[in-house]
């Protein structure tokens, strides 16, 4: 691993540049240094240690997903008959912001932060999955906590997109396209660059969501089922909620690879907005990112932030110089090193 620069957190990484010969339309920009949450996270913790009072579990969550399901099925069953006007309207505004919710619900419960005891998170987020209809939250879990630990690192985070999808939609029509393609993109991405051996909980995930899929088309009927559906797929893609998608790490901003929004569509995210934070305090829930915020005025009011989700995907449509390659990688691990830490990933997952 390359040393971590001590150097100003909240300065704007002056280490990028492309590879020999490469530029925006053809290479993501490379960094130098580590990732930056690590740093800021040691000295937050010697400036503010109250932070710690922050951390562990938050006790709403359950109730926010319990909720929500209830919410859709009910939903669901109401939209049986609807004509499709009425579907497509209610699956686009609700289905699409309420299983976002869902997505994000299970990246919170991916951090154990709705229980303390590991196993609980695993079975609520199993729940908020059902809802969306399909299966996402045993593997979302295990690629997400690669990402975090080991942000931009070449094949290991696979939240960056693939050279192909680059050079593909670099214009403004393409990338509209792979906006509305980012559900696809988001869950096939991992399994081409870095798949992972599935384990018994994998199998489970799956099953669960076929058995309840088969069950709203059997009792409900194929309306029921493409609310829920088409709502997961709609909310990953030209959707406000969606915006996360590019505002958290896409360099819309020159220099700074991580960028928060503290607008209101938190409210239906479980803070996600707070991403900045989130990477630097991942296990501080959602719903006290605020208050970190608040601890920490010094570290995270001086970052560039943005304002809407809405306008981030406006703009990385419009902008001629923001393409699926606009993002901050780095490569410290050896082909071996990779190796080491799939098999120890395995190994810890299997054994969950």
């Amino acid at each position: 691993m390359a040393p971590r620069e001590h150097d100003d957190v909240c300065a704007p990484d002056s280490t990028l540049s492309f590879s020999n010969g490469k530029d925006a339309s053809s290479d993501f920009l490379w960094s130098a240094r580590d990732e930056p949450h690590c740093t800021r996270r040691k000295l937050i913790m010697e400036a503010h240690p109250e932070v710690k009072t922050l951390m562990g579990p938050c006790p709403l969550t359950k109730w926010k997903v319990i909720g929500t399901v209830i919410f859709q099925a009910i939903a669901a069953y109401n939209l049986r008959n609807a004509s499709w006007p009425v579907l497509l309207f209610f699956t686009y505004v609700v289905s699409g912001t309420l299983n976002h919710m869902m997505t994000l619900a299970i990246h919170e419960l991916s951090h154990n932060l709705g229980f303390k005891e590991r196993r609980y998170n695993r079975y609520l987020a199993l729940l908020a999955n059902v809802p969306m209809g399909l299966p996402a939250a045993i593997s979302f879990k295990r690629y997400h906590l690669e990402h975090h630990k080991y942000q931009g690192e070449h094949i290991v985070d696979v939240d960056i997109p693939s050279e192909i999808e680059g050079k593909l939609f670099q214009s403004r029509i393409g990338k509209f396209i792979w906006l509305i393609l980012q559900p696809l993109f988001y869950s096939c991405r991992p399994l081409v660059l870095n798949p992972k051996v599935p384990g018994r909980w994998e199998y489970i995930n799956f099953a669960l969501l076929f058995a309840t899929d088969l069950a709203v088309f059997t009792l409900m009927g194929p309306k029921s089922l493409f609310y829920l559906i088409c709502g997961t797929l709609l909310g990953m893609g030209v959707h406000p909620v969606a915006g996360h998608f590019v505002a958290e790490h896409y360099i819309l901003n020159p220099g700074y690879e991580t960028m928060s929004y503290y607008g209101p569509l938190n409210w239906v995210t479980f803070n996600v907005g707070y991403h900045n934070e989130h990477h630097d305090f991942p296990n501080v829930p959602g719903s006290r990112l605020h208050l970190l915020r608040d601890m920490c005025p010094e570290f995270y009011d001086t970052l560039p932030q943005y304002e809407s989700w809405s306008k981030v995907l406006f703009d990385y449509v419009t902008r001629v110089e923001i393409t699926p390659f606009s993002r901050v990688k780095r490569q410290f691990f050896s082909e071996e090193d990779r190796k080491k830490l799939s098999e120890r990933e395995l190994k810890a997952h299997l054994a969950s």
